[in-house]
């Protein structure tokens, strides 16, 4: 889904310039062998699902059931895997800031909080395992080998902290280990007395923030803020940590995640982006403004497909700012176009945005696929507006004569195969063929089929690399929805929901302006956070908030996704922003300006669809519940 080296500007990968040599990198392509694998099995049994219910009119109890299996072990083995390649997700505003040596100071300090929450997990993951008596209900199988995924990961982390490598010697990674465990000591057996148990939801948004700022990878900041806020509670509480974090991932809606990842990126290796960006050039090239329309079509295409922003304005980036920059466009108006027009990716099926909150609010995916299609199209048009203008302005464009009809409708057919895909995924979870899970595996096998037969751009080698690349996105961004997991059952065993609803008696009573105070207050967190962790923190918070208010929860989820990938285009994460000034070589002060007029056109947009609440929901009343 996400390139997460361009995600994050200054990603602890190019930062820290280690590479893992010897035993450390066997231990790493054997856990990502498995990771693959266990991937690989979740697929393939979600098909066979599908397959005996439609082919031989009958099912089996157990393929949800191992397919969770498989991928809980796999995020939580990936897990190690992305720590040893320094690719966990995390926010380094303050870092860039820094001299080197304090940011050098500051990155040991984030691996002894790394090391910290993996002792953690270790411990009290291990402990509740070793409690645990149940077994599954379709296979018989005991849980503790379910929740033993947590402290085996915890322990490998530990593993890649320790272990030297090019740039950091063996005296290094042990003093790490030693930080962490004096720092996990410092927490469990003081914390009682710092601030007692009457602070405990002060203390985990406290600690999980500023460690959130501070560059901590997000997914440990949290759990470090959920040890803190349990660690003056009872003993037996601790291990609801653990638990939780894996109980979280015992979801079968949680893997329409990986399956879609994969389906985007087998897509994208089989040669599928250089036909929708033939077929818009040929649609649209010759407009006013041409390119920049023909950027914003590519990535509305490319969006029924990937679900993911970063990754299409890192490969919409590559494509066409050259090709803008060639035939005269700014430089940056290209790159920050390209990042605005990627965040269509999240606001149309299947975004992976609108899967995470349906599965944290615990709402129907076919509705909000189907709620979100028209405020996506919204956006879209939008920005194609907003091309016209700027180019009539600055004389972009029209310099390529019209395509012919025959050209036009070749390069369509060439795309048909491509453009089928969104039909099928909407339709067949809306109509009940399949679940959104069951669809992402569907892709996934039609993405194969696509690459290797109709594009023939498939091979061994792109495809294990993509496989590959995809289910290391994949643990990044699920880590931290285990990992949020603890800190949402912390606010809400704190009653903070609720507290923040008393507090906004008035506004609940006034929907119009609840829905304002809340878009400014997503708008402003947007400019710091993530959209995933931004979503796993606050949907525990806000959804039971609209609710009082009335507000439907499948338009509230649309609002929310709207807030938070507008964020990602402003400063200082600016994440898209970042990623195609980089991949497209432009300023990104200048870039950064230039995504001004395409902010707000989505903020239009954003308040029409919050306001109007039929954009969004008369679809679904139109396609029945």
């Amino acid at each position: 889904m996400e390139d997460h080296a361009a995600m994050n500007p200054a990603h602890p990968g190019a930062q820290r310039d280690t590479v893992q040599t010897g035993f450390a990198l066997v231990v790493d392509r054997i856990l990502e062998t498995i990771c693959v694998l266990l991937m690989l099995g979740a697929v393939s049994v979600s098909c066979l699902q599908v397959v005996l219910r439609y082919g031989f009119n009958s099912g089996l109890p157990w393929p949800e059931e191992v397919a969770t299996w498989a991928f809980a072990w796999a995020v939580f083995l990936g897990m190690a895997v992305a720590t040893g390649r320094d690719a966990h997700i995390s926010i380094d505003v303050l870092i860039r800031a820094l001299s080197p040596r304090w940011q050098h100071l500051m990155g040991v300090f984030d691996r002894v909080v790394m090391a910290a929450a993996s002792i953690m997990l270790v411990v009290h993951g291990w402990d509740y395992a070793s409690r645990t008596i149940s077994v599954s209900p379709a296979m018989q199988w005991p849980m503790t080998y379910f929740f033993l995924a947590v402290p085996v990961g915890g322990a490998l982390n530990l593993f890649f902290l320790a272990w030297p490598r090019t740039g950091r010697t063996i005296v290094q990674g042990l003093t790490v280990l030693a930080g962490g465990v004096l720092l996990y000591l410092a927490i469990r057996f003081g914390a009682a007395s710092l601030y007692g148990e009457a602070g405990s939801a002060i203390v985990l948004v406290i600690v999980g923030i500023v460690a959130i700022i501070i560059g901590v990878p997000v997914a440990f900041a949290l759990a470090i803020g959920a040890f803190a806020a349990f660690a003056p509670l009872a003993d037996i509480l601790l291990v609801t940590i653990s638990q939780n974090m894996a109980a979280s991932l015992n979801s079968f809606t949680l893997l329409a995640v990986p399956f879609f990842i994969l389906a985007a990126a087998v897509m994208n290796a089989g040669g599928i982006t250089p036909r929708l960006v033939d077929l818009a050039m040929q649609l649209v090239g010759h407009m006013r403004g041409g390119l920049g329309q023909a950027n914003v079509i590519t990535n509305t295409m490319l969006a029924g497909i990937s679900g993911s922003s970063t990754a299409d304005a890192s490969t919409i980036a590559k494509l066409l700012v050259p090709e803008m920059a060639k035939r005269g466009y700014d430089r940056p108006f290209s790159a920050a176009l390209t990042a605005a027009s990627s965040t269509i990716a999240n606001l149309i099926p299947p975004g992976l945005g609108l899967i995470i909150y349906a599965a944290l609010a615990s709402v129907s995916v076919g509705a909000l696929f189907v709620a979100t299609v028209v405020p996506g199209l919204m956006v879209a048009g939008a920005l194609m507006i907003m091309v016209y203008v700027i180019s009539r302005i600055r004389g972009y464009g029209g310099d390529m004569p019209k395509a012919r009809l025959r050209d036009r409708m070749s390069s369509l057919g060439l795309a048909v195969p491509a453009l089928i895909l969104p039909i099928i995924i909407v339709g067949g979870v809306r109509f009940g063929i399949f679940t959104a899970t069951e669809a992402g595996a569907i892709a996934f096998v039609y993405a194969l089929l696509c690459g290797a037969l109709l594009y023939r751009k498939l091979t061994p080698s792109n495809l294990l690399a993509s496989i590959r690349e995809s289910v290391l996105d994949t643990v990044v961004i699920v880590i931290i929805i285990a990992t949020a997991a603890p800190f949402a059952w912390v606010l809400a065993f704190e009653q903070v929901p609720q507290k923040i609803a008393q507090e906004f008696g008035a506004l609940v009573e006034q929907p119009w302006l609840l829905m304002l105070v809340i878009n400014l207050f997503l708008l402003v967190v947007g400019l710091f956070m993530e959209m995933i962790a931004s979503l796993v923190i606050l949907v525990p918070i806000l959804v039971p908030l609209v609710l009082a208010a009335g507000v439907d929860p499948v338009h509230f989820g649309i609002i929310m996704v709207m807030n938070l990938v507008i964020g990602a285009l402003t400063p200082p994460l600016g994440v898209l922003v970042f990623t195609t000034a980089r991949v497209g070589g432009a300023n990104q002060t200048e870039t950064f300006r230039a995504i001004l007029p395409f902010v707000l056109a989505l903020v239009v947009v954003l308040l029409l669809v919050s306001f109007i609440p039929a954009l969004a929901l008369l679809p679904v009343a139109w396609l029945g519940p």
